[in-house]
């Protein structure tokens, strides 16, 4: 059932708050540029941000999207975000259900 060689990817972003993060999450659905986005309970970051160690509560947004669309979608990201240097990173799904797989391929343009 595992198709390799997807188009499909997963974006990794955390935000400050639930309602930063749905926000966001709207929009980029809305614009076609993320297919599904998973929101998570909040959580503890912990990082080195200009010289100090920082603890904060944020929530964690996984985007599904396709390869073709994942340029313009970084761009919106970091346009919307709050953030001075957000949280983006990307992997490329290696496998997955290939009606999910089109699912997203269709619903990312």
């Amino acid at each position: 059932m595992a198709e390799s060689n997807t188009e499909a990817m997963i974006v990794f972003c955390s935000f400050p708050d639930s309602e930063t993060a749905c926000a966001i999450a709207d929009t980029l659905v809305k614009e076609q540029l993320a297919a599904c986005v998973q929101i998570s309970a909040p959580m503890t970051s912990v990082y080195r941000w200009q010289g100090e160690i920082c603890h904060e509560s944020e929530v964690a947004m996984q985007l599904k999207c396709s390869a073709a669309v994942y340029s313009a979608l970084a761009q919106r990201l970091v346009a919307l975000h709050p953030y001075e240097v957000p949280e983006l990173l990307a992997v490329t799904a290696t496998a997955g259900l290939p009606a999910y797989l089109d699912w997203i391929k269709d619903n990312t343009k």
